[in-house]
């Protein structure tokens, strides 16, 4: 058992923000790292030291890996925390970390790479119980082999990056005459996105819905999970709307696909906090999708609903202490809601969009969470993920969550730039959603720009009152706005920045 007493967080943004406030409750010291267009971000200025990796472009600064272990040499630090994104399920970047001496705020080495091929996992898995989508279990890049065994299957199937994600290598095919030019796209985004052309079919199921369970492990052997998480909300197959529990799994469901994780776990000895990923057809069929080997962007949920700190866990399993708590201490408490405010166009198919924060205002009040990385007057940078914040809400029903995110959503004043805001209320309340009758298509089936311009006038009026906030703010004396809390002029933070 190692103590840790001193965290650099791989990242940037509201995640780095997540891990050194849980940190410093810890009596923990926290290192940041930064490109140099994120100098003057919240957690560059949060953290107890902070150092620049470079230009602004990720390939250049977040991505260094081996600069970052330099970094924390230097500084003495004893673990890395990697966040979610850049290296947090990079096997190569992981083995570095503890070959150099480093504790790793993870799972080993050899369960990312096991969990990071879709074909790996799935061949890991087979031993367990486990249920999964028919298909192929090994890579296939032989057309005609490929196109026999998707008629064995039948049609529709999907073509998948065996190293992919976030829908890149990923076709649909309808029919066995579009087989063919699918298949190439499908292994040509897959080189481009991974580097590996490997591809894999399987069935495809219609009308699905993506849920996910939230697990445990200790390096000790135990495993737990912290029940699902509905995740069907989606565009380009990503996620834009989480909640826990979903609305649709029963208890006896529930405890089946707890059981599933929990042996998907136990199939690469995982230890640290991990996501196992199902995809559940319109009868609660589940099937194993993926693993994914760190935390969850919407891992508040969870710890809104269950009162645990998933971050403090994971500290505690690096040091090698155990899970600080037994599966049947476990219950669900209520329902949360989470919305990822993007800085992207609903009305121009979510193309991202920067610019200044010209307003920006965070809702309050009982039940409201907001995990940011900014404030007013920052610009949203090109060079990364255009999330600005996860909204999250709790309540004691999903009723009450939902009214309760509606009412956030309402407040959250931001100009300057187009965000997923609107789209987000327009899902909340749409009767599909509400009623949990909705699947990965929703935004297929229900979403189109124009139903945004028919709440235009209301929208605009908002920000009319918004931006004549900003104006009479900008009318005070800069003694005032020192006084209040907005102003930063008497921060010393600058002087803890180091190599730039």
């Amino acid at each position: 058992m190692r103590k840790i007493n001193k965290i650099l967080v791989a990242n940037r943004g509201e995640i780095s923000l997540r891990v050194m406030r849980t940190a410093r409750e810890m009596g923990i010291k926290t290192v940041a790292v930064y490109s140099e267009a994120d100098r003057n971000a919240l957690h560059v200025r949060y953290a107890d030291e902070a150092v620049c990796l470079g230009p602004a472009p990720s390939a250049q600064s977040y991505l260094l890996g081996d600069k970052i272990i330099e970094v924390c040499k230097e500084l003495n630090v004893d673990a890395i925390h990697p966040g979610y994104g850049f290296l947090s399920e990079n096997a190569q970047f992981a083995k570095k970390v503890t070959d150099a001496g480093l504790i790793f705020i993870g799972p080993s080495p050899e369960a990312i790479e096991v969990m990071g091929s879709k074909l790996a996992a799935k061949q890991a898995v087979s031993k367990y119980d486990i249920p999964m989508v028919p298909g192929t279990e090994e890579a296939i890049d032989d057309i005609p082999e490929a196109k026999k065994t998707a008629a064995e299957i039948g049609y529709p199937i999907l073509i998948k990056a065996s190293a992919g994600g976030g829908g890149k290598g990923m076709r649909v095919v309808e029919n066995e005459e579009e087989f063919e030019e699918q298949m190439q796209r499908a292994i040509s985004e897959a080189v481009s996105a991974f580097g590996d052309g490997a591809v894999f079919i399987e069935k495809f199921i219609t009308s699905p819905r993506h849920i996910e369970i939230q697990v445990l492990g200790d390096q000790l052997g135990n495993v737990v999970h912290l029940f699902e998480r509905e995740c069907s909300v989606q565009r380009r197959h990503q996620k834009v709307i989480e909640e826990a529990p979903s609305a649709v799994i029963t208890e006896e469901k529930r405890q089946a696909m707890g059981e599933a994780a929990i042996g998907v776990a136990k199939a690469c000895n995982y230890y640290g906090a991990g996501t196992v990923e199902f995809i559940v057809d319109e009868n609660l069929n589940f099937y194993f999708l993926e693993m994914n080997t760190r935390l969850q962007v919407e891992h508040p949920v969870t710890e809104l609903i269950t009162g645990i700190d998933l971050v403090k866990e994971q500290i505690h399993i690096a040091e090698g202490q155990p899970i600080s708590f037994q599966q049947d201490e476990l219950k669900i408490n209520g329902h949360s809601v989470e919305v990822r405010v993007y800085a992207e166009d609903p009305k121009n198919n979510f193309l991202p969009d920067i610019g200044k924060l010209i307003t920006y205002k965070r809702p309050q009040g009982p039940g409201i969470r907001v995990d940011d990385g900014f404030e007013q007057g920052m610009d949203i940078p090109i060079y990364y993920d255009p999330m600005i914040a996860k909204l999250v809400t709790h309540g004691e029903t999903r009723e009450k969550a939902i009214e309760r995110m509606v009412r956030a959503i309402d407040e959250y004043q931001i100009t300057g730039i187009e965000t997923t805001l609107p789209f987000c209320k327009f899902v909340l309340q749409h009767q599909a959603f509400a009623s949990g009758d909705f699947d990965t298509k929703f935004v297929e089936k229900h979403f189109s720009p124009e139903i945004l311009d028919e709440e235009f006038t209301s929208e605009e009026q908002k920000i009319l009152a918004a931006a004549g906030v900003f104006l009479l703010e900008q009318q005070k004396p800069k003694h005032q706005i020192a006084e209040s809390g907005t102003g930063s002029v008497t921060s010393n933070w600058k002087n803890r920045l180091k190599h730039g």
